[in-house]
């Protein structure tokens, strides 16, 4: 198996990225791919192994720091920015990326050119060496690797699930992965229209025949291996603990953020009590919703997977998330049922 280090090149600039190709290569580097733009090279890191990200700042769609964000705090890729304007750099290290000074074009020449390329074989050591690096991404295509990134030790009490816009078709995708007897209650929230909670309900017990589910009631100590959806205009929130499960209650309190029944709710409530046994999914839907809820989750020693933007009906709630940082994983829908199944068992 080989040892060089893959690195994606991104830049805007054909030339540029010509001249960098031919440089890693003569210097022990392997090419993963070269790409115009911080959005390509996202997607490309999803699917393909990389050790290293070597990005110009200033190019369209998504700029090098905007890319950097993600693949850093979502990939736990390293990456090295080059700019020639050094004003960028106090913005840059705090991402915690590696900065150098773009040559000119006139300046690639040899020597210049292998110290560039030192340098990012440095960064790739220092991110090593910090913990940065999520080692087990680096094989992005295997299951296996990818399961052992959510193998989480602790032990987990109650799943909560939270939706809006496209809510519905998603939950169903997670529901019916969890297989049968699932070991947690599942608490969920999904904003809905007065009158049609019951009818969705029903509708889930057709299509997820795996896990039943049916209205939360209140005071309902809700049970291992069912999920209790919050009725249209009352808040689902966890009242207490009982032999470790949760008794639920039903609230009137006033709309957040004009919702009722609201994801932050649930999820707070759920924080609060359950602290490092709490797991929850945020899923597709307009908004900010979930997203504070999510935060609190993770302060308070929980987990929480957020859906990816590549198959959200509406990025809104997941994407509030992830900018607040408090997606623990971000996920595309069809793993999310695996990863919690992992989680769980």
């Amino acid at each position: 198996m080989s040892d060089l280090l893959k690195v994606l090149i991104v830049d805007d600039s054909a030339i540029t990225r010509g001249l960098f190709e031919r440089a890693f290569v003569r210097n022990n580097f392997e090419i993963a791919a070269s790409v115009s733009n911080g959005r390509k090279a996202v997607d490309f890191c999803r699917d393909h192994k990389v050790d290293i990200v070597v990005s110009d700042y200033n190019m369209p769609e998504m700029n090098g720091l905007e890319a950097a964000k993600i693949l850093i705090q979502e990939m736990g890729i390293p990456v090295l920015i080059y700019y020639e304007d050094l004003s960028i750099k106090t913005d840059v290290l705090a991402l915690g990326a590696a900065f150098e000074k773009k040559p000119s074009l006139q300046s690639f020449d040899e020597s210049v050119l292998k110290n560039f390329t030192n340098q990012v074989r440095a960064a790739v050591e220092k991110a090593k060496s910090e913990g940065l690096i999520n080692t087990s991404r680096s094989e992005r295509n295997s299951d296996e690797n990818t399961d052992s990134l959510l193998n989480d030790v602790r032990s987990f009490k109650v799943l909560c699930i939270g939706a809006s816009t496209g809510g519905p078709t998603a939950v169903e995708e997670v529901l019916s992965g969890l297989g049968n007897s699932f070991p947690l209650p599942v608490l969920y929230t999904q904003h809905i229209d007065i009158g049609a909670d019951e009818k969705m309900v029903r509708w889930f017990n057709q299509v997820c025949p795996n896990i039943p589910m049916s209205l939360a009631r209140d005071g309902e100590i809700a049970k291992k291996g069912h999920v209790y959806m919050a009725p249209a205009d009352k808040h689902l929130i966890i009242d207490y603990i009982k032999n470790e499960l949760p008794v639920l209650k039903l609230s009137d309190e006033p709309p957040e953020r004009f919702l009722r029944p609201a994801v932050n709710k649930l999820f707070r409530s759920a924080a609060k009590l359950y602290k490092n046994s709490c797991l929850a999914i945020l899923l597709t839907g307009m908004g900010q919703d979930g997203a504070e809820g999510c935060k609190e989750i993770i302060n308070n020693g929980g987990f929480t997977i957020c859906e990816d933007e590549s198959t959200c009906t509406v990025f809104g709630m997941p994407q509030a998330a992830i900018e607040m940082k408090a997606a623990s994983r971000v996920l595309p829908r069809d793993c999310i049922a695996r990863a919690v199944v992992k989680m769980t068992r």
